[in-house]
């Protein structure tokens, strides 16, 4: 019985904290866009690489045979 006076107050102060992490988490953004990054992933990134030449795309094709004359 003795040790409800100690796990009581116990629990409340680990109820409090989780609370104020969890208002913490809502006001700091956490939970503004839930489905952004799981989309995300599944998306193309057609956006070229900034400074590479278009023709290096095309060097590492294989060049079609020349046809004879």
């Amino acid at each position: 019985m003795e040790i409800l006076y100690l796990l009581i107050p116990l629990s409340l102060v680990l109820v409090g904290v989780i609370i104020w992490f969890f208002l913490w988490a809502v006001r700091s953004g956490q939970f503004d866009d839930l489905e952004g990054p799981a989309h995300q992933i599944l998306m193309d990134d057609d956006r070229p690489v900034i400074g590479q030449a278009e023709n290096t795309v095309d060097e590492t094709r294989e060049k079609p045979p020349a046809k004879p004359e």
